[in-house]
């Protein structure tokens, strides 16, 4: 994750990272509501004002790493090829990062990964930020849909479609992950499973907003 930085951007990464570990510790350990941002400031050795700089609020602790991601079906229906219409490119995407076992597609079982998504399901403040979070990500792709010419109530329509989709096998995913399970153990009916349902999909969405 460090390959390609200086030293001072790898100092800031470590610095967040090592953040992020305390909060969740003490997250686990205690509950959200809890856990004050000094707390989390004297486990992680630094001081208040340090976790100011890195997140805006204790919530961000938690979601920053979602929130990451929240552009991903946006950048890649954009950046798809010609010929390739937006449903493919989303599909496309979302199988490299089951084959990644990647987090952002709830594919990794992280010990860290792990008990993040279990606070947010279990804290009832996360689970509203993070699908405020879900309705960012489809208020983007819809965006880039208009831009490309689509009517914006069918340019909302098919984004809302297709990030229903993701979010759906991403929660097939950590579900069964939170239940013990391996991520690679998942991940070939995870790729099954996301397959079958962007097949769905595209009896509907099959030829919309193909690039000209």
């Amino acid at each position: 994750m460090t390959e390609g930085m200086s030293l001072r951007e790898r100092k800031k990464a470590q610095t967040r990272r090592r953040l992020v570990a305390a909060a969740t510790e003490l997250f686990s350990e205690r509950g959200f509501d809890k856990v004050s941002v000094a707390e989390i400031a004297e486990a992680a050795e630094v001081s208040k004002m340090t976790v100011f700089n890195y997140f805006a609020s204790k919530e961000d602790l938690v979601l920053a790493p979602m929130e990451e991601h929240i552009g991903d079906a946006a950048r890649v229906v954009r950046e798809r090829a010609p010929g390739e219409s937006a449903s493919a490119a989303v599909r496309r995407q979302f199988l490299a990062a089951v084959e990644a076992h990647d987090p952002s597609v709830g594919l990794s079982d992280a010990p860290m990964v792990l008990a993040l998504r279990r606070l947010i399901q279990e804290t009832p403040s996360l689970l509203i930020r993070a699908q405020a979070l879900a309705l960012r990500s489809l208020g983007l792709l819809a965006q880039v849909l208009i831009e490309e010419g689509e009517e914006p109530p069918v340019a909302r329509i098919a984004a809302a479609q297709l990030i229903a989709t993701r979010n759906s096998l991403i929660a097939a995913n950590q579900d069964r992950l939170l239940a013990g399970e391996s991520a690679e153990a998942v991940a070939p009916d995870a790729a099954a499973l996301a397959e079958r349902g962007f097949g769905l999909l595209d009896q509907g969405l099959g030829a919309f907003a193909i690039r000209s």
